[in-house]
This record gives C-alpha cells, structure tokens and sequence, in this order.
C-alpha cells in the first residue's frame, strides 16, 4: 500500500471504533511492536466479528498469532458480547491455519476464489469459534 492508503487506513481506525464497527490493538511485547490484531468487522445485531491480523518477521515462530487470537476471542465473547468470531485467511498459507486452529478456531470450510491477492485469485479457509464452544 501506498503511504496515503497507509495513512488513510489508520486514521479511519478511531472512526470505525466509535461506531462500533471495527476494533484494532498492537500486538507488542518490552521490546516493542510484534503485530496487529483487529476485529476488522463487527456486527454486534448479528454477535458477530471477523478478525484479521499480522505478525512483523522477526516475532513469527513464537506463537504470538495464537496467543493474540486467543486473548481477542476470549475478550469478544466475555466483553464485547459477540457468538461467533471467525477468520479467513489463502490455503496457500499454512503458517495462518495453524495459528486459527491453536486458538481454538475450526475450519469451516473453503471459499473458492473468494480474495484477491497481488498474485491473482485465492481460495480462503474458513475458522469460526462460538461463544458456545469448550
């Protein structure tokens, strides 16, 4: 992304958390900035959130993913309220189903050619967790 998209991205941040549409939090540690993680969508009539997030290189290999995963989750069912919060993420990116499924995230199944990345069309993975499950 550009720097004016880049730019343009953050700022709406502030936005979409006052309407309740979206949240984002840094991932970070003593040494600093690790990740994002973010309920990129939430539609609280329907208790329902999607997450997206990135780890920086240097943090991958010691399952901050996860644990930022696990620590949103947990804070969308006990604080925000939501049933289901769910993730997609390419097939071709394995490192992304097994950072969902330590979570406690499930596939779901695949959507065929559902996101477009530089490199063309991709078919996504789909994990969800309920509030419901153990």
């Amino acid at each position: 992304m550009t720097d004016d998209e880049a730019h343009a991205w953050l700022t709406a941040w502030p936005r979409r958390w006052q309407a309740e549409t979206a949240a984002g939090w840094a991932v970070t540690d003593p040494t600093g900035v690790l990740g994002q993680i973010s309920l990129r969508e939430i539609d609280l009539t329907e208790g329902q959130g999607e997450v997206s997030y990135w780890v920086l290189p240097a943090a991958r290999g010691r399952h901050v993913a996860a644990r930022a995963l696990t620590a949103l989750t947990t804070w969308s069912f006990q604080q925000a309220g939501l049933h289901r919060v769910w993730l997609r993420h390419s097939t071709a990116n394995p490192a992304s189903c097994r950072v969902a499924r330590r979570a406690g995230l499930p596939a779901e199944g695949t959507n065929r050619g559902a996101a477009r990345h530089a490199d063309g069309w991709h078919d996504m993975h789909l994990h969800a967790r309920l509030r419901t499950d153990s």
